[in-house]
């Protein structure tokens, strides 16, 4: 729960005081990272972007001033109220991992072999989040055994396909489907897009796991790593490799380590200068030392790609 001296509402808008580490610049450069991202646009330094509530969505506008305060500002017309205030400060302090105390993940960086350099270049980049579990579980899936620019025209041709979205001056701002809206498709009706058939399956088979209430980012919350790991391994769909992603990016276990990702192995390679991709024995040996961070050393590592 984020603390009510971190934050305050002034004049319609929410000023979030940020960690001392934390740093913008290198939180954008990985935002940024590629130009077809269609759930929240960058300009100048401000983010744009639709945050679900209880109630509503509302489009609103981020930047951080010089005191490295976090201005949220609103741009529909009604005020939010108190109730939404909150909750959309919880997102974003999901969405950026703003609680989380850095020190320990920086004191062991600095003397790791292969984080020390991604950490003086990135200092102050967080994991960003994901913090929609049907999001990540989609999104984990749209990005199995292909490249990265290939998932993000997925995530797109999904999102323009069956969300929604907020328009302002012409301009669509679009909001993820929800599993309520997927959970009654057939993968037919994901056949203008171009991902396979098994990745539709997967993808309606969890809506429908969702809207049951089988499967809850709630449920998941409440069990440890090993266990939450092992519920999501059992769904159709989801390997290791998706079910540490969401672990890491969404459920925010420190622990998870996709250690199938080529990104990471490539990153690895870069930095050693080594021909060959990292077997799983080296990985295993080198995430020794990243106990407890092996999410934060991976998210620096694929930083270090872009």
């Amino acid at each position: 729960m984020t603390s009510v001296n971190h934050w305050l509402s002034v004049d319609e808008k929410i000023m979030i005081n940020l960690p001392p580490d934390f740093n913008i610049t290198a939180n954008l450069g990985y935002l940024a990272r590629s130009k077809n991202e269609c759930m929240f646009e960058i300009d100048n330094g401000t983010i744009t972007r639709v945050i679900r509530t209880c109630t509503t969505h509302r489009l609103v506008q981020l930047h951080v001033n010089e005191k490295n305060q976090m201005i949220v500002q609103f741009i529909t017309s009604s005020p939010p109220t108190p109730a939404e205030e909150v909750e959309i400060v919880q997102f974003i302090y999901e969405w950026f991992d703003l609680d989380r105390d850095l020190m320990p993940f920086y004191n062991m960086a600095k003397v790791d072999p292969l984080l020390k350099i991604p950490v003086q270049e990135f200092k102050g980049l967080r994991v960003i989040g994901v913090p929609d579990l049907f999001e990540a579980l989609c999104w984990g899936i749209l990005g199995q055994q292909i490249n990265l620019a290939f998932a993000y025209t997925l995530k797109r041709q999904f999102v323009e396909r069956f969300g929604s979205s907020i328009d302002i001056d012409g301009k669509k701002h679009w909001i993820f489907p929800s599993f309520k809206q997927v959970a009654g498709l057939t993968p037919a009706d994901l056949k203008d897009i171009k991902m396979t058939v098994k990745k539709s399956e997967y993808i309606i088979g969890i809506a429908q796991l969702m809207d049951s209430g089988e499967l809850s980012k709630e449920k998941l919350m409440e069990m440890n790593f090993k266990d939450a790991e092992k519920s999501l391994i059992k769904i159709r769909g989801i390997g290791p490799w998706t079910a540490n992603y969401v672990l890491m990016r969404c459920l925010r276990f420190p622990e998870a380590f996709p250690i199938d990702d080529v990104g990471l192995h490539n990153a690895i390679k870069f930095l050693t200068g080594s021909e060959k991709k990292p077997t799983k024995d080296e990985l295993n040996e080198l995430s020794l030392k990243w106990t407890g961070w092996q999410a934060y050393a991976t998210f620096y590592l694929w930083r270090v790609l872009y």
